[in-house]
């Protein structure tokens, strides 16, 4: 177990938390939520140890051993990836470092040997034998191949490094695990295989997630942080969200009558204050109106931005047509002989572990990479927009960010431009900001400015809900469905996907792809038992051999 109590922080004058006191119990996966600049990341931090209070203290059950999901993506550089893995039990990485250099030494003296002993003792006890074994699993859980098992971390690009630095924090089975974003980067199968181990884990668990599907398929309980207090709810995302919506309507409703009461109480104190025979009543109403205390609806610290992406112009039968596209990079097919066609109802999800391809082939069809092969012709009725997984360039100047959008808007008004920024969050002071300081999140949101105000009729985000948080990508996602043209994306939130495309293409690793009609949830589905029969027929056949 592990506790807060009493815990305080503060930032200069402004209090981030206030005498939160939470206990967070075995066996349980807490879904750590709340808006941006709210706390959470700061929370998880002053839990692990790495944040010092202004007051209270964090309390955590004696010998139970604390896993952190680490941010630093370069720290362990100089190290196999393997002994990356391990040493997420430090205790036991530097029993084996230290055996190993006893077993080292030229001049092995009695003392060594009975250290040795000791160690090879400690070391049975907490499994060391299948260490690696161990950490190879949750490597390939995750999408590791096996071949880099034994690779320096500095071998590895970013999205492998993330991956093994997840694997890090669950190795060993920790009594306590905490995860701030553990499903960034991760692709869709990586993240599936994530939530089979969070739902079977037997520990505690607090994670800080902006994936919605992801929050309700592993979580058991939801710590709410709002105006620097933490409020516990039993179930996860969807419950709480349900739970709190009624318990603020419950409490509007319990107003409401009260006011009527005093109302009532008022009209009667008013009417009857003077007349001697009701004299008794209107005093006995005055004590019984002073007793009436409405509740305190504080408004939540959640802000929506409104998104709204309004063609200019109705689109066409024809859109798109992608034929025979190939694209090779260093000698590598990123693109093979991709064709496909698409027609105005489409709203198309590009999945699988190939993040390069699908890229690839999103800067093909805005035209920033030229094919080797293959042609792409879009519809004369189509107009495009494009949200860039790098956005560095778009935002590498020193424009304010009215400016900024004042350059891609096709009314050159400043109130206009300001009205699209107000919808996303920046009010009018922030309009003067300089694009280049802007957080992920704003950069997020000006970007679908910019997509929004285009008026365009065909959308193509790359990995749109990156650095957005819940309330943003609930605004994003309610945004697509109702849009009426046609969208290409790739996303790794699950539920952006299930609840916006229906269509699906997978990318697989040779650049080739698959392509189906279907919806997401179908698709996996359908995909599950192809896995399935796979293994079935592999397994017969070597019953047979």
């Amino acid at each position: 177990m592990i506790s807060a109590n009493n815990v305080t922080l503060r930032i200069g004058k402004k209090a981030l938390f206030e005498d939160v006191n939470i206990k967070f119990t075995e066996g349980n996966c807490y879904g750590l939520i709340g808006a941006n600049g709210a706390g959470k990341s700061t929370f998880l931090k002053i839990l692990s140890g790495n944040l010092e209070t202004t007051k209270g203290d964090v309390t955590i059950t004696p010998g139970q051993r604390l896993s952190v999901l680490e941010q630093d993506h370069f720290k362990y550089d100089e190290y196999s990836v393997m002994d990356t893995v391990i040493m997420g039990n430090k205790r036991l990485y530097d029993i084996m470092k230290e055996k190993d250099a006893i077993y080292a030494k030229e001049n092995f003296t009695d003392e060594d040997g009975i250290r040795a002993s000791e160690l090879e003792g400690e070391f049975a006890e907490m499994d060391g034998w299948e260490a690696e074994s161990n950490a190879a699993m949750l490597l390939n859980g995750l999408g590791i191949d096996t071949s880099l098992h034994y690779s320096t971390m500095r071998d590895l690009n970013g999205n492998e490094k993330v991956k093994v630095l997840l694997a890090k924090a669950l190795f060993g089975n920790p009594d306590i695990l905490l995860l701030d974003e553990p499903t960034n980067h991760l692709d869709l199968d990586a993240i599936a295989w994530l939530e089979e181990f969070l739902i079977n884990f037997d520990n505690t668990v607090i994670v800080v997630s902006h994936d919605r599907y992801f929050l309700n398929k592993v979580c058991t309980h939801t710590a709410d942080i709002d105006y620097g207090k933490i409020q516990l709810y039993a179930g996860n995302y969807d419950f709480w969200y349900e739970s709190s919506q009624l318990l603020i309507k419950q409490m509007k409703e319990a107003n409401k009558k009260k006011e009527e009461k005093i109302k009532e109480l008022q009209e009667f104190i008013s009417r009857f204050s003077a007349n001697a025979s009701k004299s008794k009543q209107a005093t006995s109403r005055k004590r019984a109106l002073e007793k009436i205390e409405l509740d305190e609806i504080k408004p939540s610290s959640r802000k929506y931005p409104y998104i709204d992406f309004r063609p200019e112009r109705e689109i066409g039968n024809e859109v798109l047509f992608v034929d025979d596209l190939t694209v090779t990079v260093d000698g590598e097919k990123i693109l093979n002989h991709v064709s496909f066609t698409l027609g105005r109802d489409h709203k198309v999800a590009f999945v699988g572990g190939n993040e390069l391809a699908k890229t690839t082939l999103f800067k093909v069809l805005m035209g920033e990479i030229t094919p080797d092969e293959g042609s792409i012709k879009w519809g004369v009725t189509t107009s495009q927009a494009y949200f860039p997984k790098d956005n560095t360039q778009e935002f590498d100047n020193d424009l304010t960010i009215t400016d900024w959008l004042m350059g891609y808007s096709p009314v050159k008004d400043v109130t206009y431009v300001r009205g699209f920024l107000g919808r996303m969050l920046f009010p009018g002071e922030d309009g003067v900001k300089k694009v280049r300081v802007l957080s992920g999140g704003e950069k997020v949101r000006c970007l679908l400015s910019k997509m929004m105000i285009s008026g365009a009729n065909c959308l193509i985000f790359d990995e749109p809900t990156n650095h957005l948080d819940m309330e943003s990508i609930t605004a994003l996602n309610n945004g697509v469905i109702k849009f009426p043209g046609v969208i290409l994306f790739s996303c790794h939130d699950h539920q952006f996907v299930q609840t916006t495309a229906n269509r699906i293409i997978e990318f697989l690793p040779d650049g080739t792809i698959v392509d189906k009609e279907t919806t997401y949830d179908e698709y996996l589905a359908n995909d599950e038992m192809a896995r399935k029969r796979t293994v079935y027929q592999a397994q017969i056949q070597e019953d047979e051999n």
